[in-house]
C-alpha cells in the first residue's frame, strides 16, 4: 500500500492534516501524519500548557524527526505545508520518499522574497532580542497571517483548533546551511502549490522554488490557486486543492491496477 506521509509547519501539528488524511485514505492510501518534536496532543491545550524546551526546537530536531518517521515506510509519498514542504523537498534530498508535494513550502538555500508580509513575518519571527521565548500565535496573528482570506469567526475557530505557539529557532534556521539543497541534482517528481493571497509565503516565491531546481530529467512543477491564503490546506475550498494534488499523484505516481478495485469512492 502507497504511503503518504504529511508534515505539517510552525504553529500547526498533525490535527491540521485530518481532513486531508480521510480523503486520500478513501482514494486507497496509507495516511500517517507524525508529530513534530513537543507537537503531539490537542492544540488547545498545548497552547494552554506550552511544552517545556520547545523554544530551543530547531529545524535539524525537526528534520530528524521526520527521518525517523519515514524509515518504516518504503518510498513514502511527501505532502508537506510550509516549512514542513522545505522539510519535504530536505527528504527527497536525502533519497527518503518517491514523490514531494510541498504546499506554500517555505524555501531552501536562503532564498528570499521583498514582499512585504514575508519581511514582516520573517523579522517578528527571527528577532534575536527574543532568545528562545516562543512566538505566540493568537487569534488576531492567525487571522492576519494564516486565515486572511477567510472571513473573521471562520479564522477564529481554525485557530482554536488547530493552531499553537512556536520555536523561532526553527525559522531562523531556514535561513542556514540546514535548509541547503543542491537543486541543480536529479530529484524525484515534485508538485509546489502556492497560495495567491499568502501572507507568509508569497506565491511567487513558491513559483521560483519550484523553477530553481534545474534538472532537465526530472520533474517540478507548479500550481496557484487563486484567492487562497497560508491557511490552504484547511480553509474552505481545500477540497479542491486535495483533488488536484491526488489528480497529480495519479499521473506520476498512480496506484497499482491490482489494487484499484478496493478503492471506495469519496
Amino acid at each position: 500500500m502507497q504511503t503518504i506521509l504529511f508534515i505539517h509547519g510552525m504553529f500547526l501539528n498533525p490535527a491540521s492534516w485530518k481532513e486531508w488524511q480521510a480523503f486520500f485514505t478513501a482514494r486507497g492510501y496509507q495516511c500517517v501524519a507524525p508529530p513534530w518534536p513537543l507537537h503531539d496532543g490537542d492544540p488547545a491545550a498545548l497552547r494552554a500548557d506550552l511544552p517545556a524546551g520547545i523554544g530551543k526546537l530547531s529545524l535539524q530536531d525537526v528534520i530528524d524527526s521526520m527521518v525517523e518517521a519515514a524509515a518504516p515506510y518504503e518510498d513514502p509519498i511527501l505532502i508537506g505545508h510550509s516549512v514542513g514542504g522545505l522539510v519535504a523537498q530536505i527528504l527527497a534530498s536525502k533519497g527518503i520518499g518517491s514523490v514531494a508535494v510541498p504546499i506554500c513550502s517555505a524555501a531552501p538555500n536562503r532564498m528570499l522574497s521583498v514582499d512585504w508580509d514575508f519581511f514582516r513575518n520573517s523579522v517578528a519571527i527571527t528577532n534575536p532580542l527574543k532568545g528562545d521565548d516562543p512566538f505566540p500565535m493568537d487569534a488576531d496573528g492567525f487571522h492576519k497571517n494564516f486565515g486572511n482570506t477567510m472571513d473573521r469567526a471562520a479564522s477564529d475557530a481554525a485557530w482554536e483548533r488547530y493552531a499553537m505557539d512556536e520555536s523561532r529557532n526553527v525559522f531562523r534556521d531556514v535561513m542556514t546551511d540546514v535548509a541547503k539543497i543542491d537543486v541543480d541534482q536529479p530529484h524525484v517528481p515534485f508538485l509546489f502549490i502556492g497560495a495567491e493571497k499568502d501572507a507568509i509565503i508569497p506565491a511567487h516565491l513558491c513559483e521560483r522554488n519550484a523553477r530553481a531546481y534545474t534538472d532537465i530529467s526530472s520533474r517540478s512543477d507548479y500550481m496557484k490557486f487563486t484567492d487562497r491564503g497560508h491557511f490552504i490546506c484547511g480553509q474552505p475550498g481545500w477540497e479542491d486543492v486535495a483533488r488536484y494534488v491526488a489528480n497529480w499523484l495519479a499521473e506520476v505516481a498512480p496506484i497499482p491496477v491490482s489494487r484499484a478495485a478496493d478503492i471506495k469512492p469519496a
